[in-house]
């Protein structure tokens, strides 16, 4: 409570969002699994529609080649030709997407509390429009399309752990490519690294990932790179949810929060001790015996008065 009892959790819609607190762990964990249950429920729950995707895909493709940015196929198959290099974007696509988001998510709950609550609401909004556009616009990744002899590396190379190809393609939505969430994702991690990072490489490590990713994603013909503008597109939007809710983007809050537990278990600080009762002024005269005396040769030193008793008269001497 502040000044005259008034509270100091910040005023509005989102006040207790913005009172600064520290995550709870098995909260985290259970709100992260279970958001991203419901995400991948709802990613693969939105109706097929092949055709559409297919009839769209087909139409960035003409746009992407007259403008003369097409450069998914070239670059397919350029990669494709290394086998180690491609089988090792295959993992990378396959992994990193949910190791590094993890991992950052991790470091942010270590060593920036105060922050973490609303880098994850980025994250959370984020995730959360792409769903939006898996509903409204379907689209196919250039390995499916037909007629342009984009190479499948997954399904070529026998990689592990892709859900894209082979026989887990049915477990996920194929169609989902627009925007792209391994490019939102890896521009969450890699602008909270670059943001909140105190060493220069890892700075660096953070712009070099989600760039890393928009190659990968497009070697391995799992999108055009505009998918990547519409992963950009949606990462926007999560921050402005994060600006709404917490006042601030996630680098501008404070660094640590009061530890709840440590102040709910203090004991409570001392009172301290009421003032000493200051002496009554009296307006009566002191005694004639206590009254102090002007010194015969001046003032004495400075602030020192002394209190002298009044002597009698000597009597007169007697005469002879």
């Amino acid at each position: 409570m502040g000044p005259a009892g008034r509270s100091t959790r910040p005023a509005g819609p989102f006040g207790r969002l913005r009172t600064p607190r520290r995550p709870r762990i098995w909260f985290e964990i259970l709100l992260i699994a279970v958001s991203y249950w419901v995400y991948s429920l709802i990613r693969n729950a939105v109706p097929e529609q092949k055709a559409q995707a297919m009839a769209n895909a087909d139409w960035i493709w003409e746009v992407e080649q007259r403008l003369g940015i097409a450069v998914e196929h070239g670059v397919n198959h350029a990669v494709n030709s290394v086998t180690w290099l491609i089988v090792g974007m295959n993992y990378y696509y396959a992994t990193l997407h949910f190791v590094v988001t993890l991992g950052v998510l991790v470091w942010l709950y270590r060593r920036h509390p105060g922050r973490y609550a609303a880098a994850r609401t980025v994250l959370f909004a984020t995730t959360a429009v792409a769903l939006v556009g898996y509903y409204l616009y379907p689209l196919a990744p250039p390995r499916l399309m037909n007629g342009q002899h984009f190479i499948d590396t997954v399904l070529v190379h026998q990689t592990w752990g892709s859900m894209a190809s082979g026989d887990l393609k049915n477990m996920s939505n194929q169609y989902a490519a627009m925007p792209s969430m391994h490019i939102g994702w890896s521009l969450w991690c890699g602008l909270t690294i670059f943001a909140l990072a105190s060493v220069p490489w890892a700075k660096v490590l953070g712009l070099l990932y989600p760039t890393l990713t928009l190659v990968v994603i497009v070697a391995t013909a799992n999108h055009f790179w505009l998918d990547a503008v519409g992963g950009l597109a949606c990462l926007l939007f999560g921050y402005l949810v994060a600006r709404l809710c917490y006042g601030a983007l996630p680098q501008g809050l404070p660094r640590q929060v009061p530890d709840d537990r440590r102040r709910a278990t203090a004991p409570p600080a001392a009172a301290p001790p009421p003032p000493a009762p200051e002496p009554a002024h009296s307006t009566e005269q002191p005694p004639a015996e206590e009254r102090p005396l002007p010194s015969p040769t001046g003032p004495g030193p400075r602030g020192a008065t002394a209190l002298t008793r009044a002597s009698p008269e000597p009597a007169p001497a007697p005469e002879s």
